[in-house]
């Protein structure tokens, strides 16, 4: 962004701007971390939800039934599977597995979006970076994912706040440790 503004920007500045890593000039700060950090971690959701579909479907084809499945993953409710997937046409098969992979997507988006903005917000507020701001983030991103469970529960709520905090904490303080 190096202090040209929205206005005069060439084409050429634009290009550069993705090679530095920015990604959107959205007009605040603020903003431009939310979009970048939403659209990474949306990627990720979407290569982890397919590749999970993928593992599971291997699994399923290699033994030709859901027995096959290893006992920590046989044991839990695999409710995340594509429900769809094997569906009457492959048409009904790959609208399921965009709808699913969008649903998750958006998911990992928001709650990377939300994360990166609420840290962004307390340094801002409090004047400093540091293991409270992550840990306080932490909370309110793992209360919020809690939130989009199909059954969740006020110690599903508590349990995931308390683990975000936890890691981001944990995070925020190994930073250049190693």
């Amino acid at each position: 962004m190096g202090g040209n503004s929205l206005e005069n920007r060439s084409l050429l500045g634009e290009l550069t701007c993705f090679d530095n890593g920015c990604y959107f000039d959205l007009g605040h700060p603020l903003l431009n971390r939310i979009a970048e950090s939403f659209l990474k971690a949306a990627g990720i959701g979407a290569v982890q939800a397919v590749s999970r579909e993928a593992y599971f479907t291997a699994l399923e084809s290699a033994s030709g039934d859901t027995g096959a499945f290893p006992p920590e993953v046989s044991r839990k409710k695999r409710h995340h599977r594509f429900p769809d997937l094997k569906g009457e046409s492959n048409k009904k098969s790959v609208e399921a597995l965009l709808k699913s992979t969008g649903k998750e997507s958006l998911q990992w988006g928001l709650a990377a979006g939300m994360y990166s903005g609420l840290t962004y917000g307390l340094k801002e507020a409090r004047g400093v970076h540091d293991w409270k701001n992550s840990a306080l983030a932490g909370a309110i991103t793992g209360a919020a994912l809690a939130l989009t469970l199909e059954d969740h529960s006020h110690e599903q709520l508590v349990q995931c706040a308390i683990t975000g905090a936890a890691i981001s904490a944990a995070a925020n303080l190994l930073t250049g440790v190693f």
